[in-house]
């Protein structure tokens, strides 16, 4: 496949990879999000245990805090990750840059398995368990970006939005496995057990998986796109400075519309075990039940997103989640409010379809705004800025606003906040569905194009 710069000044050539070879790409791509999200899953899931374990002498309520203070901190270094492993990525090969976020992320998780308590090592334990955890966001700065670059250069152009939804396939995917198996181990083992050794099982589980998405990505070349930059030393020579040259309005649109992805994401698949349980006040196993079966339906109709996106753009898509979001959020939360089987799972229904009418979208829509010599750059160092703001902050946020106000609605709040903002950059985001993503880029908002034969930034 082949596009003329913006000037006419010719041809970029980038051949398009074999489709099992893009199969490959995908998969090992994908997996490394899975683990991610599988961490989250189970940390989120076992909130309880792990409060008793780390912090057994704080209240029910203050361990919940604890807890998710350990997903909230950790975000203050996905900025960090993403401003060095991106630019890296842009300068060295995304392959390179993924095989190294895949080792720390569930290398980490592991580690957690293996951590003693409190009771064994007094305060060490919280501090050990905090240091994984800032190791994991550190890493995590850097895998996102390029997970969703490395799938969307390495598929055509026309089916880019199929594809990159199997990077949120992988969310999904890592989510339900991380709820089955805290959910199993809830329910196989009684609970001295289960408090006392039976929590670790999940998070030994995450170094497996790790190796295997290790292994997937050593096998595969770098991108078609990054290696035709290659070889014609088009690769960024200063990438982070680039970054900031080039590519600054695309970084402050993608923060805004990320926004409402990261409180919808948190919300949902992070904080509602725990807002379903101590919040609502409903059985634990019905609220893991009623989760596991919605996202498990999100993971049946993202990919049909996905390729419909292709069809009718990304643009439609994401700007009807930002406004139904807007609109519904309130009735949602009130299905859920009722307690009854039926209302908490529409209820739960309507924040999913809002959410992966995102997911589905994403992987194809933000690489694209991005040229290739700062893609990896540009997207990462945007997506962790956003995310550590209003990502794993949301489960801690809605935590404190319940408690200081007494009004279960505010989740409801925060996601239409987040929603109003977001309509803006969307509104003002190029479509991208069907393009070339070698062709030069469109900064939002202006007339300049930043192609991927422009000079380096001095």
């Amino acid at each position: 496949m082949s596009e003329s710069n913006a000037e006419g000044q010719g041809e970029v050539k980038v051949d398009e990879a074999d489709l099992p070879t893009v199969r490959k790409a995908v998969a090992g791509a994908a997996i490394g999000n899975g683990v991610e999200w599988f961490d989250y899953a189970v940390y989120a899931y076992l909130t309880v245990q792990i409060g008793l374990n780390f912090f057994p002498d704080f209240s029910p309520a203050a361990q919940s805090l604890l807890v998710f203070a350990g997903i909230a901190i950790p975000f203050v270094l996905r900025p960090l990750g993403g401003i060095i492993l991106g630019p890296l990525g842009d300068r060295f090969g995304r392959r390179q840059v993924l095989a190294v976020t895949i080792v720390l992320m569930s290398g980490a998780t592991f580690l957690i398995g293996l951590l003693p308590s409190f009771s064994v090592i007094g305060f060490a334990a919280p501090i050990l368990l905090l240091t994984f955890r800032l190791v994991q966001g550190f890493s995590t700065g850097g895998e996102y970006g390029g997970a969703a670059t490395f799938i969307a250069e390495y598929a055509p152009a026309k089916r880019r939005g199929f594809f990159g939804s199997f990077l949120e396939f992988g969310t999904l995917a890592g989510t339900v496995l991380g709820a089955i198996l805290a959910t199993g181990v809830q329910l196989g083992l009684p609970e001295e057990d289960l408090n006392s050794w039976g929590w670790r099982i999940p998070f030994l589980v995450a170094g497996p998986l790790g190796l295997v998405g290790f292994y997937l990505r050593s096998k595969l070349e770098d991108t078609p796109a990054f290696r035709a930059a290659e070889k014609q030393d088009t690769t960024a020579s200063a990438p982070f400075r680039e970054v900031l040259r080039n590519v600054g309005p695309q970084i402050l649109h993608l923060i805004g519309f990320v926004m409402l992805l990261n409180v919808a994401n948190y919300t949902l698949l992070t904080y509602m075990p725990t807002y379903l349980t101590q919040t609502i006040d409903i059985d634990e196993t019905e609220a893991l039940v009623v989760l596991i079966v919605v996202m498990v339906v999100m993971m049946i109709v993202i990919t049909p997103i996905g390729r419909l996106s292709d069809r009718i753009g990304r643009k439609p898509l994401l700007l009807g989640s930002a406004i139904s979001t807007f609109v519904l959020a309130i009735p949602a939360f009130w299905l859920i409010s009722q307690k009854g089987w039926v209302p908490v799972t529409i209820g739960i229904a309507i924040l999913g379809i809002q959410l992966v009418l995102m997911l589905g979208v994403i992987g194809s829509a933000l690489p694209a705004m991005f040229p290739t010599r700062n893609r990896y750059g540009g997207f990462s160092i945007g997506y962790a800025l956003s995310t550590a703001a209003f990502g794993g902050t949301a489960p801690l946020i809605n935590t404190a606003l319940i408690q200081a106000t007494g009004n279960t609605y505010m989740p409801a709040f925060y996601l239409m906040l987040a929603a109003a903002v977001a309509i803006y950059p969307l509104i003002k985001m190029p479509e991208t569905a069907g393009l070339d993503i070698s062709h030069p880029t469109r900064i939002p908002g202006t007339d300049r194009y930043v192609s991927d034969r422009e000079p380096a930034a001095t």
